[in-house]
């Protein structure tokens, strides 16, 4: 098969080319528009597999989208390809609008015009895979329920809201126009090559440097954590056996309040990096701050359909999965740096190399 990954050389989508290379035969187009998140040198160990391309493009350009489409006629489109920090969005809600809204439009309307000129063998193999967010169902609070399938729609910011938009549009592109679209909601990812921007990334790094560890509000925010390369596997065994129109929420089962992620980063550190310690222990870096606009209290995802269906689980728990991403950020030092400098921005590559 030839898989079309869109936004590959993000975090959750390097992780889903390793997977896509290493665990299959699947040739692979990555197609990125190498914003800030985009980062190749997640992908260095399978640039030169004969198995792999890359196309740098912009998602919302239609007419560049359409020539990838007609230049690899792939036979899977995994969309991953979004502005996702909460943060940012609140500061700066455009490039959300432009990327998870106008950007999926452009994308679909690309697959749909692909899928239509297949041949019907090929046509009824064809899968658009939206991959999306727990957040779009907003907060559940102190409840003590689960996000399904079925949970309404509640978004509480700019990102949250847009990529609630980008699954209607998905859906409604299946329903109305006949695109075999299947959608996942996941949790909040973590592991190795992820943008210093997010939680734990951010946490390690500044420890590190004997940097503040800001905790929004009272840090007793929930969610549920899921190993990047489980949410990978996932990804593949909803595109290998999932249902057309079906949607499937994944979810590491690893409910974690964000001052105790802190505190177990701090405590994993004080054994596998003694050496950068503050005299007062790694803990003593924790400073709260004012909390953002519009913070849900909790998200968790009930995963029990992906597991009754098509036999998937994850593989980490938070223990074994926050000691593989702390010691991945102690053992990729350059990696890292090269993003907090900057440097990694300035080798992008900005040619196609076409797959077989």
């Amino acid at each position: 098969m030839k898989v079309l990954v869109t936004g590959g050389a993000g975090f959750i989508g390097s992780a889903v080319i390793h997977h896509l290379i290493g665990q299959t035969s699947s040739t692979v187009i990555n197609a990125d528009k190498l914003t800030y998140a985009g980062n190749l040198e997640s992908l260095a160990s399978i640039a030169n597999s004969s198995r792999y391309a890359f196309e740098h493009l912009d998602i919302c350009n239609r007419s560049i989208v359409q020539q990838a489409f007609d230049r690899h006629s792939p036979d899977v489109v995994m969309h991953l390809a979004a502005e996702s920090h909460v943060d940012r969005s609140i500061d700066a809600p455009d490039d959300f609008l432009q990327t998870n809204l106008i950007g999926t439009f452009q994308l679909l309307q690309a697959a749909l015009q692909h899928f239509r000129a297949l041949p019907a063998d090929r046509a009824a193999k064809f899968r658009f895979l939206h991959v999306s967010t727990d957040e779009v169902y907003g907060d559940l609070e102190d409840s003590g329920g689960f996000f399904t399938e079925t949970t309404p729609y509640a978004p509480s910011s700019p990102y949250s809201a847009t990529k609630a938009g980008s699954d209607h549009l998905a859906r409604a592109w299946g329903r109305t126009f006949g695109l075999p679209v299947i959608v996942t909601n996941c949790s909040n990812n973590y592991g190795p090559h992820q943008f210093p921007e997010k939680l734990i990334p951010h946490m390690i790094l500044n420890a590190l440097a004997g940097k503040p560890l800001p905790v929004y509000g009272d840090g007793q925010q929930i969610r549920d954590w899921l190993y990047v390369d489980d949410h990978a596997r996932a990804l593949w065994r909803v595109v290998e056996r999932g249902v057309i129109g079906e949607t499937y929420n994944i979810g590491g089962h690893n409910e974690q309040r964000n001052l105790e992620v802190v505190n177990r980063i701090c405590s994993l550190l004080e054994t596998l990096a003694p050496d950068a310690r503050p005299a007062a222990g790694y803990e003593s870096l924790i400073k709260y701050v004012k909390d953002r606009p519009g913070h849900d209290t909790r998200y968790a995802i009930d995963a029990g359909k992906i597991d009754r269906e098509l036999g998937w689980r994850p593989a980490e728990t938070f223990d074994t999965g926050l000691e593989k991403t702390v010691r991945w950020y102690l053992e990729h030092k350059r990696w890292w740096q090269r993003v907090l400098d900057g440097s990694y921005r300035l080798e992008r590559i900005g040619t196609t190399r076409i797959a077989p």
